[in-house]
């Protein structure tokens, strides 16, 4: 938060992040938020998935993402999100077809999150009573590409061009806000996965050139993509002089060594 000049984090971020309490027993965990919905939790939850990328690691995986994404995100909608982001790069880790990312998060990473919440004594009332919104429209996109057996193929419409998607990923959000909360940032992150292959521009123009939270979708779809095809196709002058580049490898480094 001390290098946020010309950058935009969300509300809820920002709200969370003052609430946490370094040292204190229990300061990791904030007051229940109701708004707390967005994406921000979901956009910083990969690393997650390469902490635990392994099937026997699921547990572990949606403990950390829970409990990590409700330090600024306590609502299931948010929280949710930084599930299935970390979920989709483990799943990218092990290579999983991607067609069956939504119905494992569905029917593998839900449940035990909805366990875990119950088991830590946390909002748990006020979580239960909001959880089915994350549920309800996942299973819903879900039968609208056909993914609800986990076996495909995906049913993408044959007219998907830049209007097109717009228009479908405003129905994919809560409120006509495309990819700004945490169920939808990683449902347009699946959606152009699916659609755009190994292609890396096409993925760019599915994820991150729309009219809703762009760079949200982008940098969930991105770190996807990236385990699954490396930077095959992409300008060098993507990632070459990136910010922070020497401190992002060694914490990669270290992370990896942590995942073996």
């Amino acid at each position: 938060m001390k290098d946020m000049e010309g950058r935009k984090p969300g509300p809820s971020s920002i709200l969370g992040i003052s609430q946490l309490r370094p040292g204190i027993e229990g300061g990791f965990r904030i007051l229940y938020n109701p708004e707390g919905t967005g994406c921000g939790a979901a956009m910083r939850s990969m690393c997650i998935g390469l902490r635990y990328p392994r099937p026997e690691q699921l547990s572990s995986l949606v403990a950390v993402a829970v409990e990590t994404g409700r330090m600024t995100h306590p609502h299931p909608t948010g929280f949710l999100g930084a599930v299935a982001s970390a979920l989709f790069v483990a799943y990218a880790v092990q290579r999983r077809p991607v067609v069956t990312w939504g119905l494992g998060l569905l029917e593998e990473a839900c449940p035990i999150a909805k366990s875990f919440v119950q088991s830590t004594g946390y909002a748990v009332t006020e979580t239960q009573r909001d959880w089915d919104y994350f549920i309800e429209k996942w299973k819903w996109y879900l039968d609208l590409r056909e993914l609800s057996s986990g076996t495909g193929p995906v049913n993408l419409p044959d007219q998907y061009g830049p209007a097109e998607r717009d228009k479908a990923y405003k129905s994919f959000s809560l409120s006509g806000w495309a990819g700004r909360s945490g169920h939808d940032a990683p449902m347009i992150a699946l959606d152009a996965i699916l659609g755009a292959g190994s292609n890396w521009e096409e993925l760019m123009s599915r994820a991150g050139l729309h009219g809703g939270d762009s760079d949200s979708t982008a940098v969930i779809a991105c770190c996807c993509w990236g385990l699954l095809y490396g930077t095959e196709g992409v300008p060098e002058c993507n990632y070459k002089n990136l910010e922070y580049r020497g401190r992002l490898e060694s914490t990669a480094e270290k992370l990896y060594a942590l995942s073996h």
